[in-house]
C-alpha cells in the first residue's frame, strides 16, 4: 500500500483546503412577492410555491 514519504506542508495542505470553503447561497426572486427566497422552497413571505398557494399566512391579532 502506498504511503507518504514526507509530511505534506501547511502550505499544501491549505492550498488543498482552499477550495472547501462554503459559498454564498443561490437565491431567486419570488415570483409572487418578489423576495428573494432559495430555489425549489416556499416563499416564507407569501406562502407559494410553484404559482400555488401551499402555506397561508399567519396573521397577528392585536389585543
Amino acid at each position: 500500500m502506498a504511503v507518504p514519504k514526507r509530511r505534506k506542508s501547511k502550505s499544501k495542505s491549505r492550498m488543498r483546503r482552499s477550495h472547501d470553503a462554503i459559498g454564498v447561497p443561490t437565491l431567486r426572486p419570488c415570483p409572487k412577492c418578489n423576495a428573494y427566497v432559495l430555489p425549489h422552497r416556499v416563499c416564507p413571505e407569501c406562502g407559494f410555491y410553484k404559482g400555488q398557494l401551499v402555506v397561508e399566512k399567519k396573521i397577528k391579532i392585536k389585543d
